[in-house]
């Protein structure tokens, strides 16, 4: 069983199995569902065949088709309404299962946002966002289910026909056991060799075409013009080979177990008029009732080959989501702290996980309430990363942040009571402005959000919106200029009211007379909290109580703007470039 990718792959799975068992009885009730649909689509056939010809012999009392009569109506009217009640049953598995599923695929992501371009490509992101997912979810209503109640058929008819007749049921058990599970297996060991080298031409030739359009000049100054087309004819052909025995495979396939349901109507014809002939009266209304019962069956056995072949598609996607990290468990400290707030770091470390490079060494900076603080430094001095440190998104190497002596890092989702952020690329999703700003808090009122906005500037022009509140921000916020969209990000962080405000570089990109305006309303919203600003330059330096520069990792200069204005050489040369003298 090795040789089935889908099964190897699952063997130490961690995001298939553990859904399976946290929504198991929703996932019974679905197959059962599916079992019941299919048991009244042969009952229907079963009742109706014998009522049929029973009908054609022109029975003398109608009590004689009273019954069948009954049976078909019943059948009829369950069949229908159980297929409905397995897909709504079955979707919502899928569904609840898929939420959960991409949460913990965004939380293991997450854990490596900041190195998503060397780790990742955007493609291989978007494949594990949509792709795989997608993959995950077809695996579980194209071939688990279909599976599973396939299964529990095949249990009921060697039953049912070993309790009529032994024999007869040992030979279901052989024909159907082929079907079911044999012509499967035979489909995924032979086809799903082919489908990995069908992958392989097609990944080559696309590489190839790529590396070869993109240098189609030199082929064509170098007179290969010819070379190169044969070469792409040659690769083409291998691929077209490939899928052309896929293809005839599954014809064979296909009429190989076509051949084995034809297989079993024969036997029921031959067993029916041996069991039922000369008995009851009427053989060939058992014969046509048995063998009519076997046909609502092809719906369900015909697509199992198909969708076994597919787990090979599905064992690649299993295999990239386990090799992703675990998401981290969510802090379940109980984090109980009360103003004011304190901000130390003490001798911090870090360097990212794998990597050689110190990116901080030795920090110590302590923060006070109200305190307004500006960290400068050039790009990759390490800047953000002590940002994402003191907001707890990341564990220091060595050393501490704490809030009030508690380590950031053990907040949790917790730390966005305390620690509001600004970044510098505010995101707006393609939803109301209103439920943009609540996102600051969910159960904010309008008139409170009508009062952030009024404060940041934004609640005239909002009100002559056709819509006001509700018009639709449009995707990533394009509807707003950078400015208006950096007041909106503080309207949401005034909703929240955190007493601690970290702005990372909020102002890059803007033209300088609306980074004026807009740190301008940054200090007068925010005054009384605590602020760490985290800048490149020195434009409306003189605001904060202290700056901190921050150079190879550590800090190189400390102190208030006046007094690093009136001691330190280097800060004055800085301020004179950043002012254009």
């Amino acid at each position: 069983m090795d040789k089935i990718p889908l099964l190897k792959a699952m063997k130490h799975d961690r995001w298939v199995k553990p859904f399976l068992k946290r929504y198991k009885w929703t996932l019974v009730l679905a197959i059962t569902l599916g079992i019941i649909t299919f048991i009244c689509a042969s009952g229907l056939m079963f009742t109706a065949g014998y009522l049929i010809s029973k009908s054609a012999t022109m029975p003398f009392n109608i009590l004689l088709v009273y019954v069948p009569i009954v049976l078909t109506r019943a059948f009829g009217i369950f069949r229908p309404v159980t297929n409905y009640f397995e897909r709504l049953a079955s979707h919502n598995w899928v569904f609840k299962m898929t939420s959960a599923f991409r949460k913990k695929l965004y939380d293991s992501l997450e854990q490596d946002a900041v190195f998503f371009n060397s780790k990742y490509r955007i493609g291989d992101i978007l494949g594990l966002l949509s792709e795989d997912v997608a993959h995950i979810q077809n695996l579980y209503l194209r071939t688990i289910f279909p599976m599973l109640v396939a299964f529990g058929i095949y249990a009921l008819i060697v039953i049912g026909m070993g309790v009529i007749s032994p024999l007869m049921g040992l030979l279901m058990l052989i024909l159907f056991g082929l079907i079911i599970i044999a012509i499967p297996v035979w489909s995924v060991l032979v086809n799903g060799a082919r489908q990995q080298l069908e992958k392989q031409y097609t990944n080559t030739l696309y590489a190839d075409l790529t590396d070869n359009v993109m240098g189609i000049t030199d082929w064509v100054f170098a007179g290969r013009s010819a070379d190169y087309l044969q070469h792409y004819n040659k690769s083409e052909h291998h691929l077209l080979a490939s899928q052309k025995a896929m293809k005839g495979f599954e014809h064979w396939r296909d009429f190989v177990l076509q051949a084995m349901i034809l297989l079993i109507v024969v036997s029921l014809i031959v067993w029916g008029a041996a069991r039922f002939g000369g008995h009851w009266g009427g053989s060939a209304n058992w014969i046509a009732a048995f063998v009519l019962c076997v046909f609502p069956l092809d719906e369900v056995l015909s697509s199992l080959p198909t969708a076994a072949q597919q787990t090979n598609v599905y064992a690649d996607s299993l295999k990239r989501l386990n090799n992703l990290p675990q998401p981290a468990e969510p802090s379940k400290a109980n984090i109980d702290i009360a103003a004011p707030y304190t901000l130390k770091i003490t001798d911090l470390h870090y360097r990212y996980p794998k990597t050689e490079k110190m990116i901080l060494r030795g920090i110590n900076l302590d923060i006070n309430p109200g305190e307004k603080v500006a960290i400068l430094g050039r790009s990759g001095a390490g800047k953000s990363t002590l940002a994402s440190l003191i907001r707890g998104d990341r564990t220091p190497t060595s050393g501490s942040v704490t809030l009030n002596e508690v380590p950031t890092d053990k907040f949790g989702d917790e730390i966005s009571n305390y620690i509001g952020i600004v970044h510098q690329s505010p995101y707006l999703f393609n939803t109301t402005i209103l439920n943009n700003i609540r996102l600051g808090s969910e159960d904010a009122s309008e008139e409170q959000v009508w009062e952030v906005l009024d404060r940041v500037g934004l609640a005239s022009m909002i009100k002559r919106l056709p819509k006001g509140l509700h018009t639709m921000v449009d995707e990533a916020g394009l509807r707003f200029s950078g400015g208006e969209r950096h007041r909106l990000s503080l309207a949401r962080i005034l909703l929240k009211d955190a007493p601690i405000i970290l702005l990372d570089e909020p102002t890059v990109g803007l033209d300088p007379l609306t980074e004026e305006k807009v740190i301008e309303t940054f200090m007068e919203q925010l005054h009384g909290k605590t602020l760490i600003w985290i800048t490149h330059h020195l434009q409306g330096i003189e605001m904060m109580d202290q700056v901190v520069f921050i150079e190879n990792g550590q800090i190189s200069m400390q102190g208030s703007p006046a007094k690093l204005q009136e001691t330190n050489q280097h800060y004055q040369m800085l301020k004179k470039a950043d002012e254009g003298n």
